[in-house]
């Protein structure tokens, strides 16, 4: 008798057990994640495609420079510029580097498509130890309400995920996003000249050099 209870229960643990196993599969198979959103939801590609208009997307200019102990040190004026407007900032950040060589580290997609700006650092700097543009798992100014038309739950899990994606190449190219560092977005700086950030045709990253007035 003892016996009997004893592998009811067993049976019982283990029915128990594969059935949190059918929900979780079931779960996983429902839920919403960032790989779903980007490749099947039609308001996100819609909203992404929209951005292919895009040329300028934000600006630098030195604003001092001086000698500290025998070496060259550079603060700039990075400015990011609101996606509908070039003249309108949605962000203004003070950055100081050793040297006159600015990297800027981005997150871009295809064509001239999405665009995140991640930090900027100098030649002597490892990307890791960069100062952040954006805050991470955010949604940018640049991009309020670009996603209105997805629910605010899926406008969550995009800007909490698309982060992580950037430490993660294989993803990247699969779900068609491609990882810009700053080797590919580089300039030396100059007082009395704004390098403006602008996207070609076929969605390369270049700075435009102009007077400062």
């Amino acid at each position: 008798m003892a016996l009997s209870i004893k592998l009811f229960w067993g049976s019982l643990g283990l029915a128990i057990l594969a059935l949190g196993g059918l929900l979780g599969v079931a779960f996983l198979k429902t839920g919403l994640t960032i790989q779903k959103l980007l490749t099947e939801n039609r308001q996100l590609k819609e909203a992404i495609a929209l951005l292919t208009t895009e040329e300028q997307i934000g600006y630098a200019k030195v604003t001092h420079q001086e000698m500290r102990n025998g070496t060259l040190y550079t603060t700039l004026k990075f400015v990011e510029t609101a996606r509908n407007n070039p003249l309108e900032t949605v962000f203004e950040g003070a950055f100081t580097l050793e040297g006159d060589v600015a990297h800027f580290d981005a997150l871009k997609g295809r064509g001239r498509s999405l665009y995140l700006w991640r930090r900027v650092y100098g030649e002597k700097m490892a990307p890791s130890e960069g100062f952040p543009i954006e805050a991470f798992g955010r949604e940018p100014e640049r991009y309020r309400g670009l996603l209105n038309g997805l629910s605010l739950r899926e406008r969550d899990l995009f800007w909490s995920e698309i982060w992580d994606l950037a430490h993660d190449l294989r993803a990247l190219q699969e779900y068609g996003i491609v990882a810009v560092y700053g080797s590919a977005v580089y300039t030396q700086l100059k007082p009395g000249l704004v390098y403006i950030f602008k996207i070609s045709p076929t969605g390369q990253v270049f700075p435009e050099t102009i007077p400062d007035l």
